[in-house]
């Protein structure tokens, strides 16, 4: 019972510091975006400045314009549903409508995206002035990523279907400590001459 516990929180170890990983290579990925759109994000920081004080007009957002055009959307809400069948106007033919609530659904998921990114943004500044610091972390991502695809495409044939979590997270952990020492110790070795 003691080792099928250890199993579990192994593999619960495993699986949360490879999802960190994957998440802190998203900072590398956003710095390179962020490096590339920089005259971009300066145009868009003067717009929200200059428009903070205005309320929005929502009947004028381009995805609800989007939606508006290529979908049939009913005027009032239906309880719950997000769609309902109703006759067409021009042909009374039973049609599929979205309504106002999948409307709303909608925006609202597409801002918690942007609020998802905007703290994706907050990390990547607090990580920015840090990046220079752990140059070789990313070879260590890489080589981590490699890692997960060795395990997936050749776990079948290596360990009768599953690569023990103990293996994963020695050589997961290993790799990412020795690029960030190493990360570390170069830069150090940089900053002192």
């Amino acid at each position: 019972m003691a080792d099928r516990a250890w199993t579990t929180v192994t593999l619960y170890v495993t699986g949360y510091l490879v999802e960190k990983t994957l998440a802190l290579d998203n900072v590398f990925v956003i710095s390179m975006i962020f490096t590339y759109f920089a005259v971009f994000l300066i145009v868009t920081g003067i717009n929200m400045l200059v428009l903070m004080d205005q309320k929005p007009d929502i009947s004028n957002n381009p995805l609800l314009k989007f939606m508006r055009k290529r979908l049939r959307v009913t005027e009032t809400l239906h309880g719950e549903r997000f769609w309902v069948k109703l006759p067409d106007p021009k042909t009374g033919a039973v049609v599929t409508w979205a309504t106002l609530l999948f409307l709303c659904l909608v925006l609202v998921e597409v801002a918690d995206l942007v609020f998802a990114i905007l703290g994706l943004r907050a990390l990547y500044f607090a990580l920015a002035a840090m990046v220079h610091r752990f140059h070789y972390l990313k070879y260590a991502l890489a080589l981590v990523l490699v890692l997960i695809g060795v395990k997936i495409f050749l776990g079948d044939l290596m360990f009768d279907g599953k690569v023990p979590a103990s293996l994963s997270l020695s050589v997961t952990t290993g790799l990412l400590a020795a690029g960030i020492l190493y990360s570390w110790w170069k830069t150090r070795r940089g900053t002192e001459g």
